[in-house]
């Protein structure tokens, strides 16, 4: 086998009856995608994969459109035993043909990849930092602020989506009606009034409680929102924050997380340019972006 073109080879739109293969070629790369995580990733978008002779999933990319002109490609994963052979070019390509041809796409690149991206037209914008931590740290004192954190109730959502609208430069009611869902823990914070200023999601995985996305109109009602989610695991957690948050960064470390890598964030783009307001703490993972 030493062409896509081998008909061994079979690239096809993916289906639940894939989560498990989707599983175990995640875990093949050292990542841990779930089948909840995998079903949020097909209720709001698409993923793309090759299979051999055999029916066994050799690869893997997911497209994930937002409701305005933005779309992420994510879970971009291509077995060791069939690299060098085209399928990471042709399965992100798949998810390039699948969006309208004014949207901007983007994703978060491994060192690996990025090569392949630059050659489909994607350009590096900034960086995530990715953070774990094996053991939080309680803050021995919460500083005194006029904010509540709060569970989010149903008629929170609408100024939820609101926010995250204005950190992530575009429209995902969809992806958060799902992700809220999903999530182990749901916050909001709000200021005497009652309006929800910023918000918090947690997602328990079968490693890691991932924490994200945080929106938040500055670090220090991010960080209690951090707090609030992480505080009562026990166990692992990551979190990968946009660049620009230094003093947020600081306060992760004084927290138990160490930095483990700043992968790239890419860009291939079109008419449409996002715009985000700073308010973005936290993603939700690197398959959305």
């Amino acid at each position: 086998m030493n062409s896509t073109n081998d008909t061994s080879f079979q690239l096809a739109r993916l289906t639940r009856s894939d989560i498990q293969g989707l599983i175990e070629l995640s875990a093949s790369v050292g990542w841990d995608y779930d089948q909840f995580e995998i079903e949020t990733v097909m209720q709001v978008g698409t993923i793309f994969g090759h299979k051999n002779s055999e029916g066994t999933l050799v690869s893997s990319a997911a497209i994930i459109p937002y409701e305005s002109k933005l779309a992420s490609i994510g879970m971009v994963i291509v077995s060791s035993q069939c690299r060098g052979l085209g399928l990471g070019r042709e399965v992100t390509e798949a998810c390039i043909k699948a969006t309208l041809e004014d949207t901007t796409l983007m994703l978060i690149a491994t060192d690996e990849g990025r090569p392949l991206y630059e050659r489909l037209g994607f350009a590096a914008v900034e960086r995530i930092h990715k953070h774990l931590c094996d053991d939080y740290k309680e803050p021995e004192s919460i500083p005194s602020m006029d904010v509540t954190i709060e569970e989010l109730r149903s008629n929170d959502f609408r100024q939820l989506v609101q926010l995250d609208e204005g950190a992530m430069g575009v429209r995902r009611s969809r992806f958060l009606k799902q992700r809220t869902t999903q999530a182990n823990q749901s916050l909001v914070a709000k200021d005497k009034a009652g309006n929800v200023i910023g918000y918090g999601l947690s997602i328990l995985g079968p490693i890691h409680l991932i924490i994200g996305p945080i929106v938040a109109p500055n670090h220090e009602i991010a960080c209690l929102i951090l707090d609030r989610l992480a505080c009562q695991h026990k166990g692992k957690l990551r979190m990968d924050v946009p660049s620009g948050h230094h003093t947020f960064l600081q306060h992760l470390q004084r927290r138990g997380f160490t930095e483990v890598n700043t992968p790239p964030v890419m860009v291939k783009q079109s008419a449409y340019e996002p715009r985000r307001n700073g308010t973005l703490f936290a993603i939700a993972a690197q398959v959305f972006g």
